[in-house]
């Protein structure tokens, strides 16, 4: 084998990295474009979710912040930002549907439930027994 052949295998899979690399940033960038996109009532999924974040910004007490802080832990840290502003949105909404007059823990078990995939809510039932949080009127929307 020449250095001619293990260089063209060297730039065949550096372009293959290449490709898939940007295939997959990519991939984030338009789901990002499309929730960024005005639906029917001229507002976006984002601008939903910071008027609810906005509405309900004083309802948040220390011990929900901190309860929320703690679910989105395992979310890798570069989009930990963005998990915590969908996941408090979907709060927001369900405060403002609830009329509630602050953020209970029941309120932000439930919208964390509702704005996570299904593979998060495992660690979702495993961090609220070892808090002592009954999440059993929640099971219907459990889906562990």
């Amino acid at each position: 084998m020449g250095t001619s052949t293990t260089f063209s295998w060297f730039v065949l899979g550096w372009s293959v990295l290449l490709v898939g690399l940007l295939a997959i940033g990519g991939f984030f960038m338009f789901r990002k474009f499309l929730k960024s996109m005005p639906k029917q009532d001229g507002k976006s999924d984002l601008d939903w979710q910071d008027h609810f974040i906005e509405q309900t910004h004083g309802m948040w007490t220390d011990e929900t912040r901190n309860l929320l802080e703690e679910l989105i832990e395992p979310v890798p840290q570069i989009f930990r930002d963005a998990a915590r502003r969908t996941i408090a949105g979907k709060i927001g909404q369900l405060a403002i549907e609830e009329k509630a007059h602050a953020i209970t823990t029941e309120l932000l078990v439930k919208g964390y439930i509702m704005a996570t995939p299904k593979r998060d809510h495992k660690f979702l039932i495993k961090r609220l027994e070892e808090k002592q949080i009954n999440y059993e009127p929640f099971q219907k929307y459990l889906k562990a």
